[in-house]
């Protein structure tokens, strides 16, 4: 396997499960060094176990990307522990759905903490780094749904969309300071939210299946390297066609 990634630091949240602890498995198959960050103690130690087994090198820190301090500390241990960040993916997440007028206050104020609130926090403390250090590459995880609507999924949706906005701004903010700011926006993913029966959602995607987390962990991947070294601001769309024409 091609080592482009080799002797990087990676900075990871929300890599307990899913497309995060797949990122996580790649970063470190392709050399980097791996920083993890999740709310998920036990979910996130499993995958630590996962990438030493293979013979990575990986860390986990349990923290709330909700909470400003933890995010902090969290990079603050990251540096302690690698000297650096090469690299910063934004990922953990979560989904609530309900019809707009039908999600209650709590809910929706919950989805966009986490999804919105959390990723800008990482991406604050991320950049002022970065900026220290003079380059770095952050990822944020976004979804089709911050592209067009979704029924049953205001708050999720409106995050989404947040997230593209604020993906967008920071790029051509800190580009002069040599930090690229790209988001993924996956398609259907098989995680734990999906669950077995895919057979509905395989036909909304022309590809007629919907997608694997290492299919965005590729993506996230070369977003991190030096191979998309002249791509920021970019929102990369991997959804099997599901929204081409939309």
């Amino acid at each position: 396997m091609e080592k482009e990634l080799i002797n990087k630091i990676a900075f990871i949240t929300g890599g307990s499960s899913g497309i995060g602890r797949a990122t996580a498995q790649l970063l470190a198959q392709r050399g980097a060094n791996v920083f993890m960050v999740d709310i998920d103690e036990c979910g996130g130690e499993e995958t630590i176990s996962l990438i030493t087994a293979e013979g990575g090198t990986a860390v986990f820190h349990k923290a709330d990307i909700t909470k400003e301090f933890e995010i902090q500390r969290s990079i603050e241990k990251c540096i302690n522990e690698y000297g650096r960040i090469d690299s910063a993916i934004n990922n953990a997440g979560i989904c609530i759905g309900s019809k707009t007028a039908k999600y209650s206050e709590e809910d929706f104020d919950r989805v966009i903490q986490v999804n919105l609130k959390g990723t800008w926090l990482c991406m604050k403390h991320e950049i002022i780094f970065m900026k220290k250090q003079g380059y770095g590459s952050i990822v944020n995880t976004s979804s089709i749904a911050g592209l067009v609507g979704l029924k049953h999924h205001a708050a999720y949706v409106a995050s989404k969309h947040g997230i593209i906005g604020l993906t967008k701004t920071a790029a051509v903010e800190y580009a002069s300071n040599g930090i690229r700011i790209n988001a993924v926006c996956p398609g259907t993913i098989k995680t734990s939210w999906v669950g077995e029966n895919t057979r509905s959602l395989d036909r909304l995607h022309p590809m007629g299946r919907i997608g694997q987390p290492v299919e965005i962990a590729e993506a996230i991947c070369w977003l991190s390297s030096d191979k998309s070294s002249f791509m920021t601001g970019q929102s990369l769309v991997i959804d099997g066609g599901r929204i081409a024409g939309e």
